[in-house]
């Protein structure tokens, strides 16, 4: 199969790319005969540009009656080689990290923003902010102008002046307070009172009053007689509990009215625009607010600027929760600037709603496809440049376009979805406008960085150190780990099966000898994650770890995720507050990890693997097939040789590939 016919099906190359077999040796057909010219002219520009020659490339390869090494040359210069080049890389790295970055929805946003869809969070993280899944803020009521209330049989009158609206509507610190309640659905049965048996409307009756009125004796539920929206209707309601075993609970002092439900078990209280708060130790913890239970307690809706994803659109309406800027809990001063920030009504989307992403997901689709797109930049600028090909391995060259730029200038925007450290100072990354998607400039990452080996792309793609090391040998060397044909596994009860270290243990030590000192060379980046691991923030060792750890505090406030805090053997009893990823390394092993993935690829330069590995992944590229065994020992280390003599350049390697005997065979 041809490199054309493998370009117009991009999975089929994904597959063959990716499955080292492909690269075994084979028997092949013995070539017959030369490709007439204006096939190989047909091959050479469905292989390199994707596309048949023009009737004018046809007519000046007849005129000249070959095609030469200049024509291929030419072809390698037009955009649509570029193209191929950023497939064939796309192919190789598997840079697709949609299924390898977690997503849970928790922070995108619903609604339009209009008058009557405010935007709001309303997955998950609507329950701990108003009591149920699938809620939104009050649409109907302004949260900074007291003119409306929803239950006005039960809550208190509207407030006559401005301080007392904002002292209704926030609290001391401003955190916004509900404006309306429902009971919730998933505790209480609610039934319509302005209807009778039949179905048939009761005239008059459109208020829980107007039902009170009509029938006195439901003054014994009034608080809950719930006004709900059926459509876009306020319908008045009598909600009573699922739980068949909850009593009514009457205050004797209220004129007898029903003011819970409860058995001995579980108490049900009435719902009102008042929040409940944690507790602690039986102490409630001030500004810690939670719905209380059953009801669905909302807050109303405010006026802001467009979001970022829509800088320079019309104000949108924003439920009061969401439009907070906040950096922590005012009152607990717990971080607003991580995961947790959509399960605190304290926090909010932040500035210009940077912290949640838009209602159709276009923020985070964005993302995802700027970092897949970022290594195929990489690569297709290394070889446009015709600089030594394994520059793609080591240069610190990268490129970003809007969302990405958005991403590291503001390391807000996707916290609990995305963990990356900017590649490059805030004054280093181009900063370009969140919508320009097919913008893209060049700058220089820091001194860490490593190519296409350090990109999100990359890192996220192969999460732990073990899965960038076996894609570093599947890709560029060619190479798989398995144990050998001869190889033992010891008894049972052997002490060494029982070893913590895999570059030690009995069986595993086949492979994770070479795994394990080779995958530190990734040491300084967290796994699953695209995270740098600065040394000044993250030492080698950290006393402050050890010490939550021996007291057995092992989260240790959060702040020591990437540090031993059990001990499993010996050694790591003696690592407690020591860097995981320095764990049950020698010392030519943290070399590694201070040296980072340049190093490995420079040290593999030196053993002519990378050479050989690029020729044969291009012969397959473009001959359709592995090289077979004959193949191997005519063209293998002839064409690694070529290929380190021309400055190890990309289209020298495709040229002289495509200008061989066996290219311009039938097979």
């Amino acid at each position: 199969m041809r490199l054309a016919r493998r370009f117009l099906a991009p999975l089929a190359t994904a597959v063959l790319l990716a499955s080292l077999p492909a690269l075994a040796e084979e028997p092949v057909c013995a070539p017959v005969s030369k490709v007439p010219l204006e096939r190989h002219l047909r091959q050479l520009s469905l292989d390199l540009l994707g596309r048949p020659p023009t009737h004018e490339e046809y007519q000046a390869a007849r005129a000249k009656g070959q095609v030469t090494v200049e024509d291929v040359r030419a072809l390698m210069d037009k955009e649509e080689f570029y193209a191929r080049v950023r497939a064939y890389h796309r192919a190789l790295l598997w840079s697709n990290v949609s299924n390898s970055v977690f997503n849970n929805g928790n922070s995108r946003l619903s609604g339009a923003g209009s008058a009557t869809d405010a935007l709001s969070l309303r997955g998950n993280s609507s329950r701990p902010l108003r009591g149920a899944n699938g809620v939104t803020c009050d649409n109907a009521i302004a949260q900074d102008v007291c003119t409306a209330r929803q239950d006005t049989h039960v809550d208190p009158p509207l407030p006559s002046t401005a301080a007392a609206c904002a002292a209704e509507r926030y609290d001391e610190r401003g955190v916004p307070m509900p404006v309306s309640w429902d009971y919730d659905t998933n505790f209480y049965t609610c039934t319509r009172l302005d209807r009778d048996a039949s179905g048939a409307a009761i005239p008059g009756v459109t208020s829980c009053e107007t039902a009170i009125a009509n029938k006195p004796s439901l003054d014994s539920i009034r608080y809950f007689c719930d006004m709900r929206l059926v459509g876009s209707t306020l319908v008045p309601h009598e909600c009573k509990p699922r739980t068949a075993t909850l009593a009514a609970v009457v205050d004797a002092a209220d004129n007898n009215r029903v003011v819970a439900y409860a058995d001995a078990s579980t108490r049900l209280d009435r719902c009102s625009l008042k929040l409940t708060q944690k507790r602690t130790g039986g102490v409630e913890i001030k500004g810690s607010y939670e719905p209380q239970r059953g009801c669905v307690q909302r807050e109303g809706y405010v006026t802001r600027p467009a979001p970022f994803w829509n800088a320079g659109g019309a104000d949108v309406k924003v439920c009061a929760i969401e439009a907070q800027t906040r950096l922590a809990n005012p009152w607990t001063l717990e971080p607003c600037t991580t995961a947790r920030f959509n399960g605190d009504r304290s926090c909010g989307c932040g500035e210009g709603m940077r912290r949640c992403e838009a209602p159709n997901g276009s923020t985070h689709t964005a993302r995802i496809e700027a970092i897949n797109e970022e290594p195929e930049l990489i690569a297709e600028s290394v070889v446009r440049r015709d600089e030594p090909y394994f520059n793609i391995l080591t240069t610190r060259r990268s490129f970003v376009n809007g969302p990405l730029s958005a991403l590291y200038h503001d390391p807000q925007q996707a916290v609990g979805v995305l963990s990356v450290t900017a590649p490059a100072p805030p004054e280093v990354v181009p900063d370009i406008p969140y919508a320009q998607v097919d913008t893209w400039k060049e700058y220089v990452r820091d001194a860490e960085h490593a190519g296409v080996l350090t990109t999100p792309s990359f890192l996220y793609r192969f999460p732990t150190q073990r899965a960038r090391v076996n894609q570093f040998y599947a890709a560029f060397l060619c190479k798989s780990f398995a144990p050998p044909d001869n190889a033992r596994q010891p008894a049972a009860e052997d002490a060494c099966n029982r070893e913590n270290n895999l570059a030690r243990r009995c069986g595993c030590n086949y492979c994770h000898a070479t795994i394990e000192p080779t995958g530190a060379h990734w040491g300084r980046y967290a796994e699953r994650a695209a995270l740098f691991l600065h040394p000044e923030q993250f030492p080698r060792y950290d006393p402050k770890c050890r010490d939550c750890a021996l007291s057995g505090n092992t989260s240790c406030g959060g702040e020591c995720g990437q540090y031993v805090m059990q001990a499993y053997d010996g050694d790591g009893a003696n690592s407690l507050g020591l860097l995981k990823t320095y764990l049950y390394r020698t010392a030519d092993e943290e070399k590694n990890i201070e040296s980072g993935p340049a190093l490995l690829a420079q040290r593999m330069l030196q053993t002519g693997d990378l050479e050989r590995c690029a020729v044969r992944r291009v012969w397959q590229e473009f001959l359709g097939r592995p090289m077979s065994a004959e193949e191997q020992r005519m063209y293998l280390q002839p064409l690694a040789d070529d290929f380190a003599r021309d400055g190890h350049r990309f289209k020298a390697l495709i040229e002289r590939v495509v200008m061989s005997d066996a290219y311009r065979r039938i097979d």
